[in-house]
């Protein structure tokens, strides 16, 4: 796929994800509440600093900074899809914070000033940008001299069966084209030798590369089903469009291969992230 087209239709996809990320948006946080919290620890905000958060969907990360950045402090809280965009807005009034901006902004072409912001926020954005080289490089034009990036990719499908089990059983059925090699995706950026390569490249130096392992945790398989397509992408586009019959095979399928990681009623689904902070 071109990357114009690339561009387009994965704006179309957030665009129509954003209302489910919203309902979903307490477990998602409580999930990936260890990779939030080596972030912010990482990137080591302080009262009035200025931060931005890029591809923050519905904000939770970056909130989390706000809230020590305080009353002269500020947060960019940006997002290239605009409905993801006001599902952070309402979460932001919801807590109350006064000192976040809100955005719209392509990560490729950051809409800032050299220099302008003391530290930046990426959870799981730059492994589905169509051209991270670009984005890594305005996140470093847009950093003050010694403001620091932290960033959250996920590790590799070995690493994630609880998105990758799923990935593969559609692909097995002729349902879901292979991943392209180097295409955006969920464990492009999965290797830490490539993603230092990446980040060294747009003229940072690496501080740390680390890994941080979260659990999804499901009733059942009609539980993952369900949760995961209200979150909408790639699964929940397909099984809306299976017929009954590849429905049930994949359910079967699922159950078969989620069985390793039954415990005590239910599926433990273990996941993967790579961690990095920069400067």
């Amino acid at each position: 796929m071109e990357l114009e087209e690339y561009r387009r239709t994965a704006l179309e996809s957030w665009q129509a994800m954003a209302s489910g990320w919203e309902r979903r948006r307490e477990e998602i946080e409580r999930v990936t509440l260890p990779i939030s919290e080596w972030m912010l620890q990482a990137l080591d905000p302080q009262p009035c600093d200025t931060m931005l958060e890029l591809a923050a969907g519905p904000g939770g990360t970056g909130f989390a900074a706000a809230a020590i950045l305080g009353e002269h402090g500020r947060l960019i809280s940006s997002d290239f899809s605009s409905e993801m965009v006001e599902v952070a807005r309402r979460r932001a009034d919801e807590l109350g914070l006064a000192n976040v901006e809100h955005r719209v902004i392509d990560a490729e072409q950051i809409p800032l000033k050299d220099d302008a912001v003391d530290g930046v926020l990426c959870r799981f954005g730059f492994m589905l940008m169509p051209d991270p080289e670009a984005a890594l490089a305005e996140t470093r034009r847009v950093l003050r001299p010694g403001g620091r990036l932290a960033l959250a990719v996920w590790s590799t499908a070995a690493d994630n069966p609880w998105a990758a089990i799923a990935g593969r059983i559609l692909a097995e059925r002729g349902l879901s084209p292979p991943p392209e090699p180097g295409a955006p995706g969920m464990f492009v950026l999965a290797d830490d030798a490539r993603l230092r390569e990446l980040l060294q490249g747009a003229g940072f130096s690496v501080q740390r590369v680390e890994r941080v392992p979260v659990l999804f945790e499901f009733d059942d398989v009609d539980d993952y089903i369900v949760r995961t397509t209200d979150l909408g992408g790639m699964f929940s586009r397909i099984w809306g469009e299976a017929s009954e019959e590849d429905r049930a095979a994949i359910t079967m399928r699922l159950a078969e291969d989620f069985a390793p990681f039954a415990a005590g009623g239910r599926y433990e689904l273990p996941g993967v992230a790579v961690v990095a902070v920069a400067s």
